[in-house]
Protein backbone atom coordinates (compact mmCIF):
# COMPACT_ATOMS: atom_id res chain seq x y z
CA UNK A 1 0.00 0.00 0.00
CA UNK A 2 2.77 2.43 0.92
CA UNK A 3 4.61 1.53 -2.28
CA UNK A 4 1.59 2.50 -4.38
CA UNK A 5 1.33 5.88 -2.67
CA UNK A 6 5.05 6.63 -3.06
CA UNK A 7 5.05 5.56 -6.72
CA UNK A 8 2.05 7.76 -7.46
CA UNK A 9 3.68 10.73 -5.71
CA UNK A 10 6.85 10.17 -7.74
CA UNK A 11 4.96 10.43 -11.05
CA UNK A 12 2.95 13.45 -9.87
CA UNK A 13 6.08 15.22 -8.62
CA UNK A 14 7.82 14.54 -11.94
CA UNK A 15 4.90 16.04 -13.87
CA UNK A 16 5.79 19.43 -12.37
CA UNK A 17 9.55 19.07 -12.93
CA UNK A 18 11.41 22.10 -14.19
CA UNK A 19 14.83 20.48 -14.66
CA UNK A 20 16.45 17.07 -15.04
CA UNK A 21 17.26 16.77 -11.32
CA UNK A 22 13.55 16.84 -10.50
CA UNK A 23 12.97 13.92 -12.88
CA UNK A 24 15.82 11.98 -11.26
CA UNK A 25 14.29 12.52 -7.84
CA UNK A 26 10.69 11.90 -8.92
CA UNK A 27 11.05 8.95 -11.30
CA UNK A 28 14.33 7.53 -10.06
CA UNK A 29 14.11 7.89 -6.28
CA UNK A 30 10.41 8.19 -5.42
CA UNK A 31 8.80 6.07 -8.14
CA UNK A 32 11.64 3.53 -8.09
CA UNK A 33 11.44 3.13 -4.32
CA UNK A 34 7.67 2.80 -4.53
CA UNK A 35 7.85 0.06 -7.14
CA UNK A 36 10.34 -1.84 -4.97
CA UNK A 37 8.05 -1.57 -1.94
CA UNK A 38 5.10 -2.78 -4.02
CA UNK A 39 6.64 -5.54 -6.13
CA UNK A 40 8.72 -7.51 -3.63
CA UNK A 41 6.02 -7.94 -0.93
CA UNK A 42 3.36 -8.71 -3.55
CA UNK A 43 5.42 -11.44 -5.21
CA UNK A 44 6.55 -12.85 -1.88
CA UNK A 45 2.96 -12.94 -0.65
CA UNK A 46 1.89 -14.91 -3.72
CA UNK A 47 4.53 -17.53 -2.86
CA UNK A 48 3.12 -17.73 0.68
CA UNK A 49 -0.44 -18.19 -0.55
CA UNK A 50 0.29 -21.29 -2.63
CA UNK A 51 2.22 -24.51 -2.12
CA UNK A 52 1.22 -27.17 -4.67
CA UNK A 53 0.79 -24.68 -7.53
CA UNK A 54 3.24 -22.07 -6.29
CA UNK A 55 5.35 -21.66 -9.44
CA UNK A 56 2.27 -21.46 -11.65
CA UNK A 57 0.88 -18.73 -9.38
CA UNK A 58 4.16 -16.83 -9.61
CA UNK A 59 4.21 -17.25 -13.39
CA UNK A 60 0.64 -15.97 -13.63
CA UNK A 61 1.56 -12.94 -11.51
CA UNK A 62 4.61 -12.23 -13.70
CA UNK A 63 2.59 -12.50 -16.90
CA UNK A 64 1.70 -8.87 -16.36
CA UNK A 65 5.29 -7.95 -17.24
CA UNK A 66 4.97 -9.52 -20.67
CA UNK A 67 1.55 -7.96 -21.22
CA UNK A 68 2.84 -4.53 -20.24
CA UNK A 69 5.73 -4.86 -22.68
CA UNK A 70 3.16 -5.35 -25.43
CA UNK A 71 0.54 -2.77 -24.50
CA UNK A 72 2.28 -0.12 -22.43
CA UNK A 73 4.49 1.34 -25.17
CA UNK A 74 1.63 2.24 -27.57
CA UNK A 75 -0.54 3.35 -24.65
CA UNK A 76 2.17 5.71 -23.42
CA UNK A 77 2.67 7.08 -26.91
CA UNK A 78 -1.06 7.79 -27.12
CA UNK A 79 -0.95 9.60 -23.78
CA UNK A 80 2.05 11.65 -24.90
CA UNK A 81 0.39 12.62 -28.18
CA UNK A 82 -2.87 13.54 -26.46
CA UNK A 83 -1.85 15.13 -23.14
CA UNK A 84 1.88 15.85 -23.44
CA UNK A 85 4.53 14.43 -21.14
CA UNK A 86 3.28 16.28 -18.06
CA UNK A 87 -0.27 15.10 -18.53
CA UNK A 88 0.94 11.56 -19.22
CA UNK A 89 2.89 11.52 -15.95
CA UNK A 90 -0.15 12.79 -14.03
CA UNK A 91 -2.30 10.03 -15.51
CA UNK A 92 0.36 7.42 -14.69
CA UNK A 93 0.38 8.73 -11.14
CA UNK A 94 -3.39 8.24 -10.94
CA UNK A 95 -3.11 4.73 -12.41
CA UNK A 96 -0.33 3.61 -10.06
CA UNK A 97 -2.32 4.85 -7.07
CA UNK A 98 -4.53 1.80 -7.67
CA UNK A 99 -1.68 -0.27 -6.22
CA UNK A 100 -2.84 0.91 -2.78
CA UNK A 101 -6.24 -0.85 -2.74
CA UNK A 102 -4.61 -3.84 -4.44
CA UNK A 103 -2.14 -4.03 -1.58
CA UNK A 104 -5.01 -3.84 0.92
CA UNK A 105 -6.42 -7.04 -0.59
CA UNK A 106 -3.24 -9.01 0.18
CA UNK A 107 -3.96 -10.45 3.61
CA UNK A 108 -1.07 -11.75 5.77
CA UNK A 109 -1.00 -15.45 6.62
CA UNK A 110 0.46 -17.21 9.65
CA UNK A 111 2.26 -20.29 8.35
CA UNK A 112 4.13 -23.08 10.15
CA UNK A 113 7.47 -22.02 8.67
CA UNK A 114 7.30 -18.44 10.00
CA UNK A 115 9.87 -17.35 12.59
CA UNK A 116 8.45 -17.13 16.13
CA UNK A 117 9.46 -13.48 16.50
CA UNK A 118 10.17 -10.52 14.28
CA UNK A 119 13.85 -10.15 13.29
CA UNK A 120 15.87 -7.77 15.43
CA UNK A 121 18.54 -5.52 14.05
CA UNK A 122 18.97 -4.07 10.54
CA UNK A 123 20.89 -7.04 9.13
CA UNK A 124 18.27 -9.52 10.28
CA UNK A 125 15.41 -7.31 9.12
CA UNK A 126 16.93 -7.03 5.64
CA UNK A 127 17.52 -10.76 5.48
CA UNK A 128 21.25 -10.41 4.85
CA UNK A 129 21.84 -13.49 6.95
CA UNK A 130 20.51 -15.51 4.01
CA UNK A 131 23.87 -14.99 2.31
CA UNK A 132 25.46 -17.23 4.92
CA UNK A 133 23.64 -20.18 3.34
CA UNK A 134 25.66 -21.66 0.52
CA UNK A 135 22.64 -22.52 -1.61
CA UNK A 136 21.21 -19.02 -1.49
CA UNK A 137 24.65 -17.49 -2.10
CA UNK A 138 25.10 -19.60 -5.25
CA UNK A 139 21.59 -18.72 -6.39
CA UNK A 140 22.11 -14.99 -5.74
CA UNK A 141 25.42 -14.92 -7.63
CA UNK A 142 23.96 -16.79 -10.61
CA UNK A 143 20.91 -14.52 -10.72
CA UNK A 144 23.02 -11.36 -10.64
CA UNK A 145 25.17 -12.58 -13.54
CA UNK A 146 22.15 -13.71 -15.57
CA UNK A 147 20.42 -10.36 -14.99
CA UNK A 148 23.36 -8.48 -16.51
CA UNK A 149 22.40 -9.95 -19.89
CA UNK A 150 18.74 -10.82 -19.39
CA UNK A 151 17.31 -7.30 -19.57
CA UNK A 152 19.26 -6.05 -22.60
CA UNK A 153 16.69 -7.21 -25.22
CA UNK A 154 14.01 -5.18 -23.43
CA UNK A 155 16.07 -2.09 -24.30
CA UNK A 156 17.95 -2.92 -27.48
CA UNK A 157 15.95 -5.53 -29.39
CA UNK A 158 14.03 -2.92 -31.40
CA UNK A 159 17.17 -0.85 -32.21
CA UNK A 160 18.88 -4.09 -33.23
CA UNK A 161 16.06 -4.81 -35.67
CA UNK A 162 16.30 -1.27 -37.06
CA UNK A 163 20.05 -1.68 -37.53
CA UNK A 164 19.35 -4.85 -39.53
CA UNK A 165 17.27 -2.84 -42.00
CA UNK A 166 13.76 -3.52 -40.74
CA UNK A 167 11.26 -0.69 -40.75
CA UNK A 168 9.73 0.76 -37.61
CA UNK A 169 6.61 -1.42 -37.69
CA UNK A 170 8.60 -4.58 -38.40
CA UNK A 171 10.96 -3.75 -35.53
CA UNK A 172 7.97 -3.24 -33.24
CA UNK A 173 6.60 -6.59 -34.41
CA UNK A 174 9.86 -8.28 -33.37
CA UNK A 175 9.44 -6.90 -29.85
CA UNK A 176 5.75 -7.83 -29.78
CA UNK A 177 6.45 -11.44 -30.78
CA UNK A 178 9.06 -11.78 -28.04
CA UNK A 179 6.70 -10.21 -25.46
CA UNK A 180 3.70 -12.41 -26.32
CA UNK A 181 5.70 -15.63 -26.24
CA UNK A 182 7.44 -14.49 -23.07
CA UNK A 183 4.09 -14.03 -21.32
CA UNK A 184 2.72 -17.38 -22.50
CA UNK A 185 5.90 -19.24 -21.56
CA UNK A 186 5.66 -18.01 -17.97
CA UNK A 187 2.39 -19.86 -17.52
CA UNK A 188 3.62 -23.04 -19.21
CA UNK A 189 6.86 -23.01 -17.23
CA UNK A 190 4.98 -22.54 -13.96
CA UNK A 191 2.70 -25.46 -14.76
CA UNK A 192 5.65 -27.65 -15.76
CA UNK A 193 7.58 -26.84 -12.59
CA UNK A 194 4.60 -27.66 -10.38
CA UNK A 195 4.30 -31.15 -11.84
CA UNK A 196 7.48 -32.13 -10.01
CA UNK A 197 8.82 -34.16 -12.92
CA UNK A 198 12.14 -32.29 -12.83
CA UNK A 199 13.70 -30.57 -9.78
CA UNK A 200 13.28 -26.81 -9.85
CA UNK A 201 17.03 -26.00 -9.80
CA UNK A 202 17.52 -28.28 -12.81
CA UNK A 203 14.77 -26.49 -14.71
CA UNK A 204 16.35 -23.19 -13.71
CA UNK A 205 19.67 -24.26 -15.23
CA UNK A 206 18.06 -25.52 -18.43
CA UNK A 207 15.94 -22.46 -19.16
CA UNK A 208 18.69 -20.01 -18.18
CA UNK A 209 21.04 -21.78 -20.62
CA UNK A 210 18.37 -21.72 -23.34
CA UNK A 211 17.92 -17.99 -22.74
CA UNK A 212 21.64 -17.44 -23.30
CA UNK A 213 21.55 -19.51 -26.47
CA UNK A 214 18.50 -17.53 -27.60
CA UNK A 215 20.50 -14.33 -27.29
CA UNK A 216 23.26 -15.88 -29.39
CA UNK A 217 20.64 -16.67 -32.04
CA UNK A 218 19.34 -13.11 -32.01
CA UNK A 219 22.89 -11.84 -32.48
CA UNK A 220 23.98 -14.19 -35.26
CA UNK A 221 20.84 -14.83 -37.32
CA UNK A 222 21.13 -13.38 -40.86
CA UNK A 223 18.51 -10.72 -41.49
CA UNK A 224 17.28 -9.42 -44.82
CA UNK A 225 14.69 -6.75 -44.17
CA UNK A 226 13.21 -3.58 -45.51
CA UNK A 227 10.58 -1.02 -44.60
CA UNK A 228 7.87 -3.19 -46.16
CA UNK A 229 8.77 -6.65 -44.89
CA UNK A 230 11.41 -9.26 -44.31
CA UNK A 231 13.18 -10.15 -41.12
CA UNK A 232 11.40 -13.48 -40.61
CA UNK A 233 14.59 -15.06 -39.27
CA UNK A 234 14.93 -12.35 -36.63
CA UNK A 235 11.25 -12.75 -35.74
CA UNK A 236 11.82 -16.46 -35.17
CA UNK A 237 14.97 -15.81 -33.12
CA UNK A 238 13.15 -13.22 -30.99
CA UNK A 239 10.34 -15.72 -30.49
CA UNK A 240 12.79 -18.37 -29.28
CA UNK A 241 14.33 -15.87 -26.91
CA UNK A 242 10.88 -14.89 -25.60
CA UNK A 243 9.97 -18.53 -24.94
CA UNK A 244 13.17 -19.30 -23.06
CA UNK A 245 13.30 -16.00 -21.12
CA UNK A 246 9.64 -16.32 -20.13
CA UNK A 247 10.20 -19.89 -18.96
CA UNK A 248 13.14 -18.79 -16.82
CA UNK A 249 11.40 -15.90 -15.06
CA UNK A 250 8.89 -17.68 -12.75
CA UNK A 251 11.48 -20.29 -11.76
CA UNK A 252 13.71 -17.60 -10.24
CA UNK A 253 11.06 -16.69 -7.68
CA UNK A 254 9.37 -20.08 -7.52
CA UNK A 255 12.51 -21.77 -6.21
CA UNK A 256 12.98 -19.30 -3.33
CA UNK A 257 10.63 -20.98 -0.81
CA UNK A 258 12.55 -24.21 -1.31
CA UNK A 259 15.85 -22.41 -0.74
CA UNK A 260 15.10 -20.24 2.30
CA UNK A 261 11.85 -21.55 3.76
CA UNK A 262 8.51 -19.83 3.56
CA UNK A 263 9.31 -17.56 6.50
CA UNK A 264 12.13 -15.83 4.61
CA UNK A 265 10.61 -15.73 1.15
CA UNK A 266 9.62 -12.04 1.22
CA UNK A 267 13.08 -10.96 2.36
CA UNK A 268 14.69 -13.27 -0.20
CA UNK A 269 12.48 -11.83 -2.96
CA UNK A 270 13.63 -8.32 -2.08
CA UNK A 271 17.29 -9.36 -2.11
CA UNK A 272 16.90 -11.12 -5.45
CA UNK A 273 15.22 -8.06 -6.97
CA UNK A 274 18.07 -5.91 -5.67
CA UNK A 275 20.64 -8.18 -7.32
CA UNK A 276 18.64 -8.24 -10.54
CA UNK A 277 18.59 -4.44 -10.49
CA UNK A 278 22.38 -4.33 -10.17
CA UNK A 279 22.68 -6.63 -13.16
CA UNK A 280 20.12 -4.58 -15.07
CA UNK A 281 22.12 -1.42 -14.40
CA UNK A 282 25.27 -3.02 -15.84
CA UNK A 283 23.94 -4.77 -18.94
CA UNK A 284 22.23 -2.10 -21.09
CA UNK A 285 25.00 0.55 -20.75
CA UNK A 286 27.63 -2.06 -21.60
CA UNK A 287 25.54 -3.19 -24.55
CA UNK A 288 25.23 0.40 -25.76
CA UNK A 289 28.98 0.92 -25.39
CA UNK A 290 29.71 -2.16 -27.51
CA UNK A 291 27.24 -0.96 -30.14
CA UNK A 292 28.99 2.41 -30.32
CA UNK A 293 32.38 0.73 -30.64
CA UNK A 294 31.40 -1.90 -33.24
CA UNK A 295 28.62 -0.18 -35.18
CA UNK A 296 25.90 -2.77 -34.51
CA UNK A 297 24.41 -4.87 -31.69
CA UNK A 298 25.96 -8.21 -32.66
CA UNK A 299 28.74 -8.00 -30.08
CA UNK A 300 26.26 -6.65 -27.53
CA UNK A 301 23.94 -9.63 -27.79
CA UNK A 302 26.86 -12.07 -27.86
CA UNK A 303 28.15 -10.52 -24.64
CA UNK A 304 24.72 -10.70 -23.03
CA UNK A 305 24.23 -14.31 -24.09
CA UNK A 306 27.63 -15.18 -22.61
CA UNK A 307 26.67 -13.61 -19.27
CA UNK A 308 23.37 -15.48 -19.13
CA UNK A 309 25.05 -18.75 -20.08
CA UNK A 310 27.74 -18.22 -17.43
CA UNK A 311 25.03 -17.55 -14.83
CA UNK A 312 23.34 -20.82 -15.75
CA UNK A 313 26.63 -22.64 -15.07
CA UNK A 314 26.74 -21.03 -11.60
CA UNK A 315 23.27 -22.45 -10.92
CA UNK A 316 24.80 -25.92 -11.28
CA UNK A 317 26.04 -25.45 -7.70
CA UNK A 318 22.47 -25.65 -6.37
CA UNK A 319 21.30 -28.88 -4.73
CA UNK A 320 19.40 -30.97 -7.24
CA UNK A 321 20.70 -29.10 -10.29
CA UNK A 322 22.73 -32.08 -11.43
CA UNK A 323 21.74 -35.77 -11.48
CA UNK A 324 23.67 -37.82 -8.95
CA UNK A 325 24.99 -41.36 -8.86
CA UNK A 326 22.68 -43.52 -6.80
CA UNK A 327 19.06 -43.20 -5.68
CA UNK A 328 18.64 -41.56 -2.31
CA UNK A 329 16.00 -42.74 0.13
CA UNK A 330 12.81 -40.72 0.14
CA UNK A 331 12.52 -38.75 3.39
CA UNK A 332 9.23 -37.96 5.05
CA UNK A 333 7.53 -35.29 2.99
CA UNK A 334 7.93 -31.93 4.74
CA UNK A 335 4.99 -29.54 4.99
CA UNK A 336 4.62 -27.63 1.71
CA UNK A 337 5.07 -24.34 3.55
CA UNK A 338 8.65 -25.13 4.64
CA UNK A 339 11.94 -24.77 2.80
CA UNK A 340 12.89 -27.96 1.05
CA UNK A 341 16.55 -27.44 0.15
CA UNK A 342 18.30 -25.96 3.15
CA UNK A 343 16.89 -28.22 5.89
CA UNK A 344 17.50 -31.41 3.83
CA UNK A 345 20.31 -30.66 1.34
CA UNK A 346 21.67 -34.19 1.40
CA UNK A 347 18.52 -36.00 0.37
CA UNK A 348 15.75 -35.79 -2.19
CA UNK A 349 14.84 -32.43 -3.61
CA UNK A 350 11.11 -32.01 -3.36
CA UNK A 351 9.13 -29.90 -5.76
CA UNK A 352 5.72 -28.66 -4.57
CA UNK A 353 4.07 -31.21 -6.85
CA UNK A 354 3.13 -33.64 -4.11
CA UNK A 355 3.37 -37.32 -4.93
CA UNK A 356 4.73 -36.69 -8.43
CA UNK A 357 7.91 -35.05 -7.15
CA UNK A 358 11.08 -36.27 -8.79
CA UNK A 359 13.26 -38.63 -6.78
CA UNK A 360 16.71 -37.12 -6.75
CA UNK A 361 19.88 -39.08 -6.24
CA UNK A 362 23.04 -38.65 -4.24
CA UNK A 363 26.51 -40.15 -4.27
Amino acid sequence: MIGGIITSLGFIFSAFASNLLHLYLGLGVLAGSGWALAFAPALGTVSRYFSRRRVLAVGLALTGNGASSLFLAPALQLLLDTFGWRGALLLLGAITLHLTPCGALLRPLDLPGDPPALPRGPLAALGLGLFTHRSFLVFALGTAVVSAGYFVPYVHLAPHALDKGLGGYRAALVVAVAAVLDAGARLVSGWLADQGWVPLPRLLVVFAALTGLGLFTVALVPVVGSEEGGGEALLAAAGLYGLSAGSYSPLVFGVLPALVGIGGVVQATGLVLMLMSFGGLLGPPLSGFLRDETGDFTASFLMCGSLVLFGSFIYLGLPGALPSCTPAPRPATPPPERGELLPLPQVALLSPGGPHSTLDTTC
